[in-house]
C-alpha cells in the first residue's frame, strides 16, 4: 500500500468515517450451531411471532411474542414469558395488554419493558414497564393514542434502560410513523428527544432495535438507512456503521460484545451482506462471527428480529416469521 492511501486510510478512521467492508469478506467461520427444541413451549398453546428476547441477571431468558399468531390486538393470551436456561416457562403475563409486541428490555432489577408498535382502540402506542411477576408498574404513552408530543409515541419499536434507570425509546418503526428517540427519567419524566425522519447523516428512517454500551454510548438500529447510528446520551451524534447489514434487533453484553440480527439484507435490498447475526465489538466496530440465517437460500433465509446472549456467551434468536424462539451454542 502507498504511503499516502495509509495516512488516508488512518486519518478516515481516526475522523469515524471509514466504512469497513462487507462483513461476510472478514467474517470467520460460524462457531455455533443451533440447539434444537430448546424453547419448551405450554402445551396446547400455539407459538407466534416473536420479535424480542432478553436475559436477566440470573440467566433467565424472556421472549415477548405475539399470542400465537401475528398480533395480540383480539386476543387474551400472554405474550410475555420468561424460560430458565433449560427452556422451561417460568413465568408469562400481560394478557390484553397489547396490539403489537415488538421491543422489549429488563432492567438490572429485573423488571421488564415492553413496546407496543402499533394502535388499534383503547391499546397500542405504549411502553410498559412490569415487575418480574407481571405487575404494570408505570406506562409511557397513551394507550391508543399515537402523536408526536413529548408525551405520546407513533408505533414504537424499542426500549433500553441506563443503569441509573434512564429509559430510552426507539419511536417509530418506519412509514408515516416517527423517527426519534426519546430519554425519560426512571420514573418516567421527559428528558429529551433526537432524531428525525431522513436519509441523511444521523437521520433516521425505521428504526428497529436500541442498545447502550458500557460507556451509556446509544446504538440505534435504523434499518430503513441500513445503519447501527451511535449517540451519546444527549443525542449527540458520533458515528454510523454500516458493517453490521440492516439491524432489526441489537444486544450488546456486559463486555460491550455486540450482537446484531440483519433479518431483511438480500441481494436487492443489501447487496453485499447476508441475513445472520453478526458478532463483533461495540468499542472498535469490526465483525468477528456470522451466524447465518437459517434455511438454504441465502435471501430467504430465516433470521430472527429479536438477539440476545447470556453469560456463557449462548445466543438466543426470536424470530418473527419462523415463530420461535432458538438458541445457538458453541460447537
Amino acid at each position: 500500500m502507498k504511503r499516502s492511501n495509509l495516512y488516508a486510510l488512518i486519518a478516515a478512521a481516526i475522523a469515524g468515517t471509514l466504512v469497513l467492508p462487507p462483513v461476510d469478506a472478514v467474517a470467520q467461520d460460524n462457531p455455533y450451531r443451533l440447539e434444537q427444541g430448546w424453547a419448551k413451549y405450554p402445551a396446547g398453546r400455539k407459538w407466534g411471532s416473536t420479535s424480542a428476547v432478553d436475559v436477566d441477571r440470573e440467566g433467565n431468558i424472556w421472549a415477548f411474542e405475539r399470542c400465537g399468531a401475528r398480533d395480540c390486538a383480539e386476543s387474551n393470551l400472554n405474550p410475555i414469558f420468561r424460560f430458565d436456561r433449560n427452556g422451561n416457562v417460568m413465568t408469562s403475563f400481560g394478557a390484553g395488554l397489547f396490539v403489537f409486541p415488538h421491543g422489549m428490555t429488563v432492567d438490572r432489577e429485573g423488571n421488564v419493558y415492553a413496546t407496543d408498535a402499533e394502535g388499534k382502540g383503547s391499546k397500542g402506542h405504549t411502553v410498559v414497564k412490569f415487575s418480574p411477576q407481571g405487575k404494570v408498574l408505570m406506562t409511557l404513552g397513551k394507550a391508543g393514542v399515537a402523536g408526536n408530543s413529548n408525551e405520546l409515541f407513533n408505533r414504537p419499536s424499542a426500549v433500553a434502560v441506563a443503569p441509573n434507570g434512564d429509559i430510552y425509546v426507539a419511536d417509530g418503526h418506519g412509514g408515516d410513523s416517527n423517527a426519534r428517540v426519546i430519554k425519560f427519567s426512571k420514573d418516567g419524566k421527559f428528558i429529551r428527544s433526537f432524531g428525525k425522519k431522513g436519509k441523511g447523516r444521523g437521520e433516521l428512517d425505521e428504526l428497529h432495535a436500541i442498545a447502550l454500551d458500557s460507556q451509556g454510548r446509544v446504538f440505534v438500529g435504523d434499518r430503513g438507512n441500513g445503519l447501527i447510528k451511535i449517540f451519546d446520551g444527549d443525542g449527540n451524534l458520533l458515528d454510523e456503521w454500516k458493517q453490521f447489514g440492516r439491524p432489526s434487533g441489537i444486544f450488546i453484553d456486559a463486555s460491550d460484545t455486540l450482537y446484531v440480527a440483519d433479518h431483511g439484507s438480500n441481494a436487492k435490498i443489501n447487496p453485499g451482506f447476508k441475513r445472520g447475526i453478526r458478532i463483533g465489538s461495540a468499542k472498535d466496530g469490526m465483525v468477528r462471527i456470522l451466524i447465518p440465517g437459517l434455511g438454504a437460500e441465502p435471501d430467504t433465509q430465516s433470521v430472527g428480529e429479536g438477539v440476545a446472549a447470556d453469560a456463557a456467551g449462548n445466543v438466543y434468536m426470536a424470530e418473527t416469521g419462523g415463530m420461535n424462539v432458538r438458541k445457538f451454542v458453541r460447537k
